[in-house]
């Protein structure tokens, strides 16, 4: 069957209905090197630079800090949660909380120091009767990523102008 033979209207509808033109783009998962480099940059400068600068962007971004270890590189920070209140939440009874956690590894690599960021949003549910389920999701945006490195360049470039 040849699509000019088909009469207008339903080529109008397929159209609009997109399932005629367009086939749907199945979702590439990234693979691990290419989730590295997405989350990782390296600096010129020390570590007792680079690990406040990122504690400081954080905070910068709305985390709160709920641990920060140099020796070890580790930091972990979180975002508020929030909480809905919708009305399939109130009949059904049950709570819908969801939160940014964002966590950062620090490392002297040579004479460079590495920074990896992971950023995961955590999606939580509980009943009135005690029961509870917990979702993360790994945080992938390529934007979100660009955006936290280019603040921790520039805080970077602060901290090293004053010393």
């Amino acid at each position: 069957m040849q699509i000019k033979n088909l009469p207008a209207g339903i080529l109008a509808a397929l159209a609009l209905s997109g399932c005629f033109f367009t086939m749907p783009v199945p979702e590439q998962e990234m693979t691990p090197l290419e989730t590295q480099s997405l989350q990782s940059r390296q600096y010129e400068s020390t570590k007792e630079i680079v690990f406040p600068s990122i504690i400081s962007v954080f905070q910068d971004m709305g985390y709160t800090i709920s641990n920060a270890d140099i020796q070890t590189g580790l930091i972990s920070a979180q975002g508020s949660a929030a909480t809905s209140n919708d009305l399939m939440s109130m009949f059904s009874q049950v709570a819908h909380v969801s939160q940014t956690k964002a966590t950062a590894f620090v490392e002297r690599i040579g004479s460079k120091t590495r920074a990896r960021l992971n950023f995961v949003e955590v999606n939580q549910t509980s009943s009135e009767y005690g029961q509870t389920s917990r979702h993360d999701t790994p945080i992938l945006d390529a934007k979100l990523y660009q955006n936290a490195f280019e603040k921790i360049e520039n805080a970077i470039f602060i901290r090293s102008a004053s010393n």
